[in-house]
């Protein structure tokens, strides 16, 4: 596709935008404080229709991507090639991540697919970013609800870093530990045997 090509349906991508706007979600999302710079409140289920309208583009993709606007964000990660988000890629999409709901849709939408997807996990949990830091749990949340145990080492990185997000004080990063710890205990009684005896004194399961 041309450069000319991948402009002309971002234009047509932005000027369909209007006659999906929803005024009150987007303000609503506002006052919770999601900062975009453009916000039309589009929801999820249109997002997918437009997105399906496009299918599967790179060029597309990537130049969503770099607009600063919630619905854009949204429809790359719908868009992106799955064999096409390679890890350099994914690197400077994390670095651009700005909402927890940007986040979480990348991880949901994307991230979990690739082959990468447990090493990219751990990265961000290493990482003192909270986004980042969701994202992880997110991955991984996504990764157990696929049935996909991790490896002793992987296991023994995630709990430790669960109980460090669920003593700390950040409650996003709270919350996204225990959704991915209670996605961890629903791939069987021994993963949830492990989880209880690890987090025993949040007293969660």
């Amino acid at each position: 596709m041309t450069a000319e090509e991948t402009h002309e349906k971002l234009k047509q991508i932005k000027q369909s935008f209007r006659l999906f706007m929803n005024g009150v979600t987007a303000q609503s999302m506002r006052e919770k404080g999601a900062d975009y710079k453009i916000n039309w409140g589009i929801d999820l289920v249109n997002l997918r229709k437009i997105a399906n309208e496009y299918g599967k583009d790179y060029d597309l993709a990537i130049a969503l991507w770099k607009e600063n606007s919630r619905e854009c964000k949204i429809l790359a990660t719908y868009i992106m090639p799955l064999d096409k988000m390679i890890p350099e890629i994914a690197d400077i999409w994390l670095e651009q991540m700005s909402t927890q709901e940007i986040v979480e849709l990348l991880s949901f939408n994307l991230l979990r697919y690739v082959d990468f997807a447990p090493s990219l996990a751990y990265q961000c949990l290493a990482s003192n970013k909270s986004l980042y830091q969701v994202c992880g749990f997110q991955i991984l949340a996504c990764l157990f609800s696929d049935g996909k145990e991790p490896n002793e080492r992987g296991m023994n990185e995630f709990l430790d870093q669960a109980e460090v997000a669920l003593g700390g004080n950040d409650l996003v990063v709270k919350q996204a530990a225990y959704r991915c710890v209670m996605r961890f205990c629903d791939l069987g009684e021994e993963y949830e045997m492990i989880a209880k005896k690890a987090l025993m004194k949040f007293d969660i399961l």
